[in-house]
């Protein structure tokens, strides 16, 4: 999904979205089974990961929209996988909102906080980028020498710094973690990079569905009723005009401001 989308398009979409496909009405089945498993279940480990590979697509489709920002694509779809194990673990369907619903805000809330360190970590002067990697050179040394994990302390003595420098150079450190695609998702052995799937439209439309229905809320109650008449009852702008008892011409100007809004509203979503 692109940010820059045609705003009759983002309104049409809820109409194709009443047909759910195979593929996203059996990644439902998945999570809601795994979820009604009380923890410790001897089945839960293994729907868990069927779960996770079903809603891969999910995780591609929002990575994707955050890619020539600079970052990797795989990055960015490894960090993507990171805020789905994440929904996948703290989703309580009894809650009343559906996986996609709480997935989405979830993955995104993960990209944007991987941009955010990222965009932190791009900052850090010089001199700690160069002391992060003396004291990632000096825990690797020194851990062969020692035959365990050296102190803060080992490492200021081997560096011949403070033990202040070290815990700044360890902070700078922080933001180039990632997450690999070897992490294993479950207690089963399967790694995050054997469970690739493919993309599916129908995340795109859960997306929109998720996204434009507190933008529709927002409208007031005659723009609503508008939008709904003309995107959902297809009616023309006179028949419209007709039932609310207006101009066409003030329809014409009542739904564009409606649209205008609804873009800006999904704008700032995403």
């Amino acid at each position: 999904m692109t940010v820059a989308v045609e705003t009759a398009a983002v309104v049409e979409a809820p109409t194709k979205a009443v047909d759910s496909s195979a593929s996203t009405d059996r990644a439902s089945e998945l999570i809601n089974a795994m979820a009604a498993l009380p923890a410790g279940h001897p089945s839960r480990a293994a729907l868990r990961d069927r779960a996770i590979e079903a809603w891969l697509p999910l995780a591609r489709h929002l990575s994707n929209r955050y890619a020539n920002r600079g970052e990797p694509r795989d990055d960015l779809y490894q960090v993507a996988i990171v805020g789905l194990i994440k929904a996948t673990d703290r989703f309580e369907p009894d809650r009343g909102v559906d996986f996609a619903g709480f997935a989405i805000p979830t993955i995104v809330g993960e990209l944007k906080r991987h941009f955010r360190d990222k965009t932190w970590s791009v900052r850090v002067p010089r001199r700690l980028q160069e002391l992060r990697l003396a004291i990632t050179a000096a825990n690797s040394s020194l851990s062969h020498t020692l035959g365990r994990s050296p102190t803060v302390t080992d490492i200021a003595e081997h560096l011949k710094i403070t033990e202040d420098e070290v815990l700044e150079g360890l902070e700078g450190a922080r933001a180039y973690n990632s997450t690999s695609l070897s992490t294993p998702v479950a207690d089963s052995g399967t790694e995050l990079g054997e469970t690739l799937g493919g993309l599916d439209a129908e995340f795109e439309v859960a997306e929109l569905r998720v996204a434009l229905g507190p933008a529709l809320a927002r409208l007031d109650e005659r723009e609503q009723k508008i939008v709904s008449l003309r995107f959902y009852g297809n009616l023309t702008q006179t028949q419209i005009a007709e039932q609310v008892g207006v101009s066409q011409m003030h329809v014409s100007r009542l739904l564009t401001r409606a649209l205008t809004k609804l873009r800006r509203e999904l704008d700032s979503v995403a």
